[in-house]
């Protein structure tokens, strides 16, 4: 009988350090209930789709689970083939603050960066 190896695969989006001290800060000071983030990429702008990160209440079936030191991060399962490969980091300066995505599947964004096309 042959045995089955199995490896753990790598997470669809790689997260900062800074993009976890976000999601612990975000978790310190969440709603109760709340059981981590998700990052989805509900069709929105001028480009087509866009990021958005919520708090979560519940898990649902097909959301990819990542585990961060300050909290779980998920990615919802409809949006897990539209980021595959990409890199979210939390960037702050004098003017904004935000989460910053590197997507390398996206082939345009519109110009004022809210959205993208795949």
């Amino acid at each position: 009988m042959t045995e089955t190896k199995t490896r753990a695969r790598p997470a669809a989006v790689a997260l900062t350090p800074n993009a976890e001290a976000r999601i612990a800060k975000l978790m310190a000071e969440a709603p109760e209930g709340a059981i981590g983030v998700r990052l989805s990429t509900p069709r929105r702008g001028c480009s087509g789709l866009a990021y958005s990160v919520d708090y979560v209440t519940e898990e649902q079936k097909f959301d990819e689970k990542i585990e961060t030191p300050g909290g779980v991060f998920y990615i919802d399962g409809a949006s897990v083939l539209y980021l595959i490969g990409s890199m979210m980091d939390w960037v702050e300066d004098d003017f904004a603050a935000g989460f910053v995505f590197e997507n390398p599947n996206a082939k345009g964004a519109c110009g004022c960066g809210e959205s993208f096309t795949v």
